[in-house]
C-alpha cells in the first residue's frame, strides 16, 4: 500500500516565493496546496486536513495575527509556521503567543525551515497519538479478560503483573508518580490506568508533552495568563494546571522542561497554589501529578537538565516499565490484540498469523518496544494476502539459536538429603528438598547488605539446565519445564541468555 503523503498549505501573496516554497516542500515528499490570500487560505483549511501550514504574516487582506488565530480555531491540531521579514520579528513573536508553532525570518534558510516543519509535523503526530490512545482506552476496557489487561494496559508477564499490583496499591492515593521507560513502552497508557483507577477518574486528565511546547511559551501554557500580561495576550488564558483542577496532570518528558521553570513547578507542589502569568492573585493547585521520561533521571540531573530537588519531589512512587525485549511473554497477547484491532479497522475478519510468522515475532529484538510491535502488525496486515500474516511480512528475525557450546551432561550419583527421584517428577518432596538445600546454604544478610534475588537465580539456572539437556532446542526445553515457549523466550531475554 502506498504511503500517504503529508499535506502542507502555503499562504503567500508573492508568486515567486510561493512557487519556491512549494517546490522545496514537494521535494521533501509533501503534497502541497497553495493560497495567495488569507481568505483563500482559510477556505483551504476549512475543507482540508493539513499536517502543517506555512504562511506569510504580511498578507494584503487580513492581519497575520488574526489569520493565525482563525486557523487555530478551525484546525486546532495543525501546526502553523509564520514567515516574516526582519522588520516584523516582534509581530512574529506575537503570532507564536496566539498559537503559531514558530517563525522564520526572511531570507529563508531552507535547511532551517525544513527542521521547523518536521518538528511541527511531529508535534501534530504526537497530539493525534494522544487522542487515539485516549479513544482506544475507552474501547479496550472490558474487551479483554481481566487476566490479559488492567485498565486498558495489555500484558500478562510477571513484570507487568507486578506493575498492575503497584498501580492497584497507589492509584487511589495522592502520591506523585514517576514513570520511567524507553520510548514506546507505554508510559502514557500507564498514566491513563493510574488516573482511571483513582478517585479522580471522573475529573479531567490533562496530558502535556514538555518537549513539544515552545520554550518561550511553556510557562504561559502551564500556568495560564491574564489579559495584557504580554504582547499578544488579548484575553485571559486558562493554563494546563487550571484545566486539571480536581483531576490528574501528566507531564511527559519532564526532563525536557526548561530548568528555569522547574523551581516554579516545585513551588506549586509545595504550596498547592500558583499565580497565572501577569496576575497577582493565587489560584489553588488541586491535581494529582504524574510525570514520565525516557531518560535516566540521574544522567539528566548530572547534565543539569533536571533539578535534583524537583526529582525527589515528583518521585514519591516510581514505576519502571521494562522494554518489550525483557518481557517476551507479552509479545503473543500484544500481537493478537493489535491484530484484532486492525482486523476490525481494515475489515479483515479472517486475519491471523502463520506458525513461522508467530515464531518470528517471538525471536525479533523489539528496539522500538510496544509502539514498534503495533506498527509492525498494522503494516504486516496491510501487506498480507487475505489477512494471513506470513514471516516475509514481518521484519527479519535475529538468529538466536544456541550453538554447540550447550552440551547436556546427565547428573550421576546422588546428593545427600535428596529423595529418590526415579519415580514421578510431581513428587513435591523433590522440590521441597531442593528448596531446603538452597536455603540452608544462603548466608544471612543484615540491613544495608546487598541482596540477591534467589528466584531470579533459580529461574536462570532452570532455563539453562533445560536447554543443555535438550541440546538447545527451545521448544523441547519449554515443554520439559512445563511452560509455553513465549514464556521461555521471555526468561532468556531477561537473563541475557543466547
Amino acid at each position: 500500500m502506498e504511503k500517504k503523503l503529508r499535506k502542507a498549505l502555503i499562504i503567500e501573496d508573492d508568486k515567486v516565493t510561493l512557487d519556491l516554497f512549494a517546490y522545496q516542500l514537494k521535494s521533501e515528499g509533501f503534497e502541497v496546496e497553495q493560497a495567495r490570500t488569507s481568505r483563500e487560505g482559510l477556505e483551504h483549511i476549512e475543507s482540508g486536513d493539513f499536517d502543517v501550514i506555512l504562511t506569510d504574516l504580511n498578507l494584503p487582506d487580513l492581519n497575520g495575527i488574526e489569520l493565525v488565530r482563525r486557523s487555530r480555531e478551525m484546525a486546532p491540531h495543525t501546526e502553523i509556521i509564520v514567515v516574516t521579514g526582519n522588520d516584523s520579528a516582534e509581530k512574529a513573536i506575537e503570532a507564536t503567543r496566539v498559537g503559531a508553532f514558530g517563525y522564520i525570518v526572511k531570507p529563508v534558510d531552507f535547511g532551517e525551515l525544513m527542521v521547523d516543519i518536521r518538528n511541527a509535523v511531529e508535534r501534530k503526530s504526537q497530539s493525534e497519538e494522544v487522542r487515539r490512545q485516549a479513544d482506544e482506552i475507552k474501547q479496550l476496557r472490558g474487551r479483554l479478560t481481566s487476566g490479559d489487561s488492567f485498565e486498558g494496559v495489555v500484558g500478562r508477564s510477571r513484570q507487568m503483573k507486578e506493575i498492575f499490583e503497584l498501580i492497584e496499591n497507589v492509584a487511589d492515593s495522592e502520591a506523585n508518580i514517576f514513570i520511567l521507560g524507553e520510548s514506546g513502552t507505554g508510559k502514557e497508557v500507564i498514566g491513563n490506568a493510574i488516573h482511571h483507577r483513582s478517585s479522580r477518574a471522573s475529573k479531567p486528565f490533562v496530558k502535556v508533552n514538555c518537549s513539544a511546547l515552545p520554550k518561550e511559551l511553556i510557562e504561559s501554557q502551564l500556568f495560564g495568563h491574564v489579559k495584557g500580561s504580554f504582547t499578544g495576550a488579548n484575553t485571559d488564558k486558562t493554563g494546563f494546571l487550571s484545566q486539571a483542577h480536581g483531576g490528574s496532570l501528566l507531564l511527559d518528558e519532564i526532563a525536557e522542561m526548561p530548568v528555569d521553570l522547574q523551581p516554579k513547578l516545585l513551588r506549586v507542589l509545595q504550596e498547592k497554589a500558583y499565580q497565572p502569568v501577569g496576575s497577582d492573585k493565587m489560584k489553588e493547585a488541586d491535581f494529582r501529578l504524574i510525570c514520565a521520561t525516557n531518560r535516566d533521571p540521574f544522567e539528566a540531573i548530572s547534565e543539569g537538565s533536571l533539578r535534583e530537588d524537583l526529582y525527589y519531589r515528583i518521585n514519591t512512587i516510581e514505576i519502571r516499565l521494562p522494554p518489550l525485549r525483557e518481557k517476551m511473554d507479552d509479545v503473543p497477547i500484544l500481537a493478537e490484540h493489535f491484530l484484532r484491532q486492525y482486523a476490525e479497522k481494515y475489515k479483515r475478519p479472517d486475519a491471523g498469523f502463520s506458525k513461522r510468522a508467530y515464531d518470528q515475532l517471538l525471536q525479533y529484538h523489539w528496539r522500538g518496544n510496544v509502539r514498534e510491535l503495533q506498527n509492525t502488525i498494522e503494516r504486516a496486515l496491510l501487506l498480507s494476502k487475505d489477512g494471513k500474516i506470513e514471516a516475509f511480512d514481518l521484519p527479519r528475525s535475529e538468529n538466536e539459536d544456541f550453538g554447540s557450546d550447550y552440551v547436556y551432561t546427565p547428573m550421576t550419583g546422588t546428593i545427600e538429603g535428596f529423595p529418590d527421584v526415579a519415580g514421578t517428577i510431581q513428587d513435591e518432596q523433590l522440590f521441597e528438598a531442593t528448596g531446603q538445600m538452597i536455603i540452608d546454604r544462603l548466608p544471612e544478610t543484615a540491613d544495608g547488605d546487598t541482596r540477591i534475588n534467589i528466584f531470579d537465580k533459580l529461574e536462570r539456572g532452570l532455563a539453562l539446565a533445560a536447554l543443555k539437556r535438550m541440546g538447545g532446542n527451545k521448544q523441547a526445553a519449554a515443554r520439559l519445564l512445563g511452560i509455553y515457549r513465549p514464556r521461555l523466550y521471555g526468561i532468556l531475554k531477561r537473563h541475557d541468555i543466547g
